[in-house]
């Protein structure tokens, strides 16, 4: 019995009262009914405080109300009883076949179990990474890859149809400075101030003058420096945003729409959504610069939109960016941003309200730092890039699968430190071994089953579930559609990921205590067949959660 059907039968428990005139309510005023885990498992299956919710409205005691409705629930189909605890909770035990029952609608839903429809007919932008086309992809553009990618899967999974979106910064000073290091390294020159060092710079100047030599172009050198600048702006930042991509879909993540910050400018894009802005009276004019009204809309303070010198300023483009969004069709703006942008939080809601849409539409979430520890220390250095840890430097230690889990099971607006030591173990220590281990054990027992000749189809006996460690699977196995609702609902990747780790426990400790196979003279029955199919219940489990963090479902290790 799922939570759901569970809820169904409180409801009808309920709305049976009201009509014996054994509860002094309307049917209207029952609402959700809740449950949940109980604190301790041997408390029950299931609790709900669903008469402590009504029994004001039904003008009696909440344990009064507890006591008319477990009495109704203990006759109830599916369940064995119903026991009244504290001042009006009620902890449920379902009868054994009904608990059972679930492992069969697992497997029978397969990859769809868990799915929901919360988001169905909702288009969610959800952009992520966006790292500057200036270099390879840091720690931080890392972890918001793999929750980026994560959150995107989770809201397919309740509907959402799903634009995945990668912001290219290719318009102002640091794509400037990323052109003249460029130069630098070929001309022998010092880099600028503020300019980018690492291998890498040397490896594009490098890759910039093979194609112009290749392509018969003009040397760049002999251009004037302006031109030679630009000729290695266009060329330099194409090769680097050549290997983000690469780097990305290595790591499992591709996107659906690459955006162009420089096409706002050049299509008159920023200057038609602040003419509209000037127009609504969103802005207006000071010391020789416009501001927009942010304080307004929950800013802290105005921001200036054009400069005093005619320039626009950086929010220029994030106003003009939410426009297209929403003219492209996007119902919900999702924005996952780096540690140093808490300010555009108020600023992009700001941004929604001036154009007189509901600041809803844009949600903002703040990463924070990844800190890295190799042998108890920091890791500060990078073969690539200098002194920043990149994504290839993460995936050459670890692996891919290592790597999205470790930065996916924490909250993305929590610093963590990650030891690449314990990561790259295989030891139940290390977290991603752990659950894919558990899909690749229950893969395993499905190999001997099939030599044995046991078929899930030759039979299934939920009663027959009886042992206290398959109750205890049956209960966490039936939490996932719940636990994917929060996920989805908070925007929590991790929430995934902490559940998956529970299902591998309560899965080691059922492998552990119970056989799916016969042994010695023992014939095969229907108790195995029936704990095969708990079996493979809690492989297709681990298996639709591993797929929604973007890590893989082994099954050998």
């Amino acid at each position: 019995m799922t939570p759901e059907e569970l809820s169904a039968t409180i409801r009808a428990c309920i709305e049976d009262a009201i009509e014996a005139g054994a509860l002094d309510l309307e049917p209207s005023d029952i609402g959700d009914i809740r449950v949940e885990r109980p604190r301790q498992r041997d408390h029950g299956d299931w609790s709900t405080n669903a008469a402590m919710q009504l029994a004001k409205a039904a003008h009696v005691s909440p344990r009064d109300f507890a006591t008319t409705l477990a009495s109704r629930l203990s006759n109830a189909v599916g369940i064995d009883s119903a026991e009244i605890a504290g001042p009006g909770f009620i902890n449920i035990r379902l009868a054994a076949d009904a608990a059972g029952e679930l492992a069969r609608g697992i497997v029978e839903f397969g990859d769809d179990f868990g799915r929901g429809e919360s988001l169905t007919g909702t288009t969610v932008n959800i952009e992520f990474v966006s790292a500057n086309p200036t270099g390879p992809i840091h720690l931080g553009g890392t972890r918001w890859a793999a929750v980026g990618d994560s959150l995107a899967r989770l809201l397919e999974f309740h509907g959402a149809d799903v634009v995945r979106e990668y912001y290219f910064n290719d318009h102002g000073a640091q794509i400037d400075r990323f052109a003249a290091s460029l130069l630098a390294v070929v001309t022998g020159e010092d880099p600028p101030e503020g300019g980018y060092g690492g291998a890498y710079i040397q490896d594009i100047a490098n890759e910039v003058m093979v194609e112009a030599i290749a392509a018969r172009d003009r040397d760049p050198l002999e251009l004037p420096r302006d031109a030679a600048l630009e000729f290695f702006r266009s060329r330099g930042v194409a090769l680097m945003f050549e290997q983000i991509k690469r780097s990305l879909h290595d790591f499992g993540v591709d996107f659906d729409v690459y955006f162009h910050e420089d096409s706002l400018h050049h299509s008159g894009a920023v200057t038609k959504a602040v003419d509209q802005l000037k127009a609504s009276g969103a802005l207006y004019l000071h010391d020789g610069a416009w501001w927009l009204k942010s304080t307004d809309y929950g800013d802290d303070k105005d921001r200036v939109v054009i400069k005093s010198d005619g320039t626009p300023a950086y929010i220029a483009a994030d106003l003009a960016y939410f426009k297209d969004k929403r003219h492209r069709g996007a119902d919900l703006c999702i924005y996952l941003l780096g540690a140093d942008h808490h300010g555009y939080i108020a600023r992009l809601k700001a941004a929604a309200s001036a154009f007189g849409d509901d600041a809803e539409t844009v949600e903002v979430k703040i990463g924070q730092l990844v800190n890295l520890v190799k042998e108890g220390q920091p890791v500060r250095m990078s073969k690539r890039a200098g002194n920043v840890v990149t994504m290839e430097d993460l995936v050459d230690v670890v692996g891919v699968d290592a790597a999205r889990y470790a930065l996916t099971r924490s909250s993305a607006d929590s610093a963590i430190d990650i030891d690449l030591d314990l990561l790259a173990s295989h030891s139940n220590a290390n977290p991603v071994f752990y659950v894919q281990y558990a899909h690749a054990r229950s893969a395993g027992v499905a190999r001997n089953a099939a030599e044995y000749g046991i078929k899930r189809e030759d039979g299934f006996q939920p009663s027959l579930l009886t042992h206290e460690t398959e109750a205890a699977l049956l209960g966490i196995l039936g939490e996932f559609p719940r636990v994917v609702t929060q996920a989805v609902s908070f925007r929590e990747q991790h929430r995934v990921a902490r559940y998956l780790e529970d299902v591998a426990t309560a899965y080691h400790a059922w492998y552990d205590r119970t056989r799916v196979t016969p042994q010695g003279e023992e014939p095969v029955s229907d108790v195995h067949r029936t704990r095969l199919w708990l079996n493979d219940a809690a492989g297709q489990v681990l298996r639709n959660g591993l797929r929604l963090l973007g890590v893989g479902a082994p099954e050998r290790m």
